[in-house]
């Protein structure tokens, strides 16, 4: 069994965020150290962590958050049929699967961003993660995420700033609208 520690991974996390601030640099650095946190998941991965509210379709879990809302490392559970509409993270992300596949379907913002409350987006990818898959998305990039299997299923959230103190959007493909999308933290 790997042993590699929530404690570990942001003290790796922390020295990357002080000695690294070119984007694209701090995500190549981010990706193997979510997959080596996937390998020891039993060090960390307990049963509360599947834990979801039925309203929001998903459980979002603090594992770690730096006071000043500069890191965040969440455990996300998504309910059988439920996901998240397309999104940013207004900051960088890095995502691994855990337990279980998600679908991430990927979109492009095809308006000038000038109206506020107005998006366009455009589908321009979609995979599927399972566990030990890792995806990095920079600032900017807009994803949905959906759980088509019949089981909970849990995925590793890095970020480099909590979600909900970032201006990020969620989007309505029916409506072409965006707005400020915060997430309730399971307790």
């Amino acid at each position: 069994m790997v042993s590699y520690t929530i404690a570990e991974l942001v003290e790796d996390l922390r020295r990357i965020q002080a000695t690294v601030s070119d984007e694209l640099e701090i995500l190549h650095q981010v990706r193997p150290l979510a997959l080596k946190a996937v390998q020891a998941k039993d060090c960390w991965l307990t049963e509360k962590l599947y834990g979801a509210s039925e309203e929001q379709g998903f459980g979002v879990h603090m594992l770690h958050e730096e006071p000043d809302h500069s890191l965040a490392v969440m455990a996300i559970a998504w309910l059988p049929g439920r996901g998240a509409a397309p999104h940013d993270h207004g900051t960088w992300a890095v995502v691994a699967g855990v337990d279980g596949p998600e679908r991430n379907d990927f979109y492009k913002r095809v308006d000038d961003g000038t109206q506020t409350g107005y998006a366009e987006l455009r589908k321009v990818g979609q995979n599927v993660y399972s566990e030990g898959d890792v995806v990095a998305m920079p600032s900017g990039m807009i994803h949905g995420v959906w759980n088509d299997g019949d089981s909970v299923s849990v995925s590793l959230h890095i970020y480099g700033k909590h979600i909900n103190h970032t201006a990020r959007s969620k989007y309505d493909l029916e409506s072409n609208t965006a707005s400020p999308f915060i997430v309730s933290l399971e307790s």
